[in-house]
């Protein structure tokens, strides 16, 4: 029934507003551009591999994509023989992710209908599909159901107010869910969440997150690039304030005028979401005639300015690790951003309100790395009390480090539920 419902009702509206928006939104119009030559470059690239182990891995975005990673990594250390394809809904997980090493073939999902399935999933032929957190798209899944290709859920979630859970949609899921093979969940909470389901097909494992495993080895990298040099660090406690919006800033920059006052050996390094022009010079003109900033661009011509602004992007990783103290942003927008990131490196991690649906962000808090501020009075009583009691601070500090070490190690376990299937 969910199956006819889904393709009589549900595709055809996905259809016209995917096809609709595209002409109002850049973002969806390139994915449809992308989508166009997607099955005849797919059957080129299948033409000239000749390996039978394939893994094929689907992932919504970029930011899912780095969850995916270790794994890939990983199969490919241990069956190094075997084809790696990976899949993408948007087009910014497509796009910075064409250039992966370790991923033989990068290729946009089709858009779901039965037809596209059929043919996707008949071509591409995996011994294995790995989708990643919750991007499931029921064609393809079925598909994969009626070929017995097995399916794994990884790093799967499921909040025990999830909407999934509501009378009829309980009942989609319930098939959705069925036709995988293993649901390996991030949390003990989240496996009892799917059992709830009363699930008959799949195997529920609480796993944990390859988030924890993949941070670490990118601070493992990061370490080793030293981008501030000792000019810029000498005497100074760092502060970090990573993707920030400008919700985050009208909190942040009152705060940030009143802790130089009293401490002028501050350096506070502010890291845009999106460090565009518009968005720089507004910063720069609200940071005028009260402290002196300099963009990183210009570093080399460092003078003892209070304030960085980062102008580029993909560096915010190996700045966390030259800080005293992280503020994370996004938390006074919609929804913070990675805490896990600052957290690595053994410094205490602040945010704002909005961590419902950060899991990492909610655990850290309760575990006394993390704190969550409300407004700007909270702000500047947390960041005092940091940079002012160096044992507190160290403290709280070793215990954000301790909340992702203990926690990695995921990927091996994956590992070990996938390798069967190469057997």
């Amino acid at each position: 029934m969910w199956s006819f419902l889904y393709n009589v009702l549900v595709i055809p509206v996905l259809w016209i507003l995917f096809y609709g928006f595209g002409r109002l939104n850049r973002k969806i119009r390139n994915g449809l551009r992308g989508r166009k030559s997607l099955f005849s470059e797919l059957e080129q690239f299948l033409a000239r591999e000749t390996r039978p182990k394939r893994l094929w891995v689907h992932a919504s975005s970029m930011g899912e994509f780095e969850q995916a990673k270790p794994i890939i990594e990983g199969l490919k250390r241990l069956l190094p023989d075997t084809a790696v394809i990976a899949s993408f809904f948007s087009p910014s997980g497509y796009v910075n992710s064409k250039r992966y090493p370790h991923a033989d073939y990068v290729t946009y999902l089709p858009f779901d209908s039965r037809r596209n399935a059929r043919r996707f999933v008949s071509m591409l032929k995996p011994s294995v599909c790995v989708l990643i957190r919750y991007d499931i798209w029921p064609n393809h899944l079925w598909e994969c159901e009626q070929k017995q290709i097995p399916v794994i859920l990884a790093n799967a979630t499921m909040r025990k107010d999830s909407k999934r859970h509501s009378y009829g949609l309980r009942s989609f899921h319930r098939k959705l869910f069925n036709a995988t093979t293993s649901i390996l969940t991030v949390s003990a909470s989240d496996a009892e969440n799917f059992s709830n389901f009363w699930l008959r097909g799949p195997s529920i494992t609480s796993i944990g997150d390859t988030r924890y495993d993949r941070v670490e080895e990118k601070a493992r990298d990061a370490r080793k690039k030293a981008l501030l040099a000792e000019n810029v660090l000498d005497g100074k406690t760092i502060i970090v304030c990573g993707s920030t919006w400008s919700e985050d800033e009208e909190v942040l920059l009152p705060v940030l005028f009143k802790l130089l006052r009293h401490d002028p050996s501050l350096l506070f390094v502010i890291v845009p979401h999106e460090p565009t022009i518009e968005h720089l010079e507004t910063l720069e003109y609200k940071l005028s005639g009260k402290v002196d900033s300099i963009r990183f661009s210009h570093l080399s011509s460092y003078a003892g300015e209070s304030v960085l602004l980062v102008d580029s992007i993909g560096i915010l990783l190996p700045l966390y690790a030259s800080a005293d103290v992280a503020f994370v942003g996004g938390a006074f927008k919609s929804n913070v951003h990675n805490t896990l990131e600052p957290a690595v490196y053994g410094i205490p991690v602040v945010y704002g309100p909005k961590i419902f649906s950060s899991q990492e962000a909610n655990e850290l808090t309760k575990a006394g790395g993390g704190f969550v501020v409300g407004n700007k009075r909270e702000l500047y009583r947390i960041l005092r009390k940091l940079l002012q009691d160096t044992a507190f601070r160290n403290t709280r500090g070793a215990i954000a480090g301790t909340f992702v070490h203990t926690r990695a190690g995921a990927t091996e376990r994956i590992l070990a539920h996938l390798l069967p299937y190469f057997e």
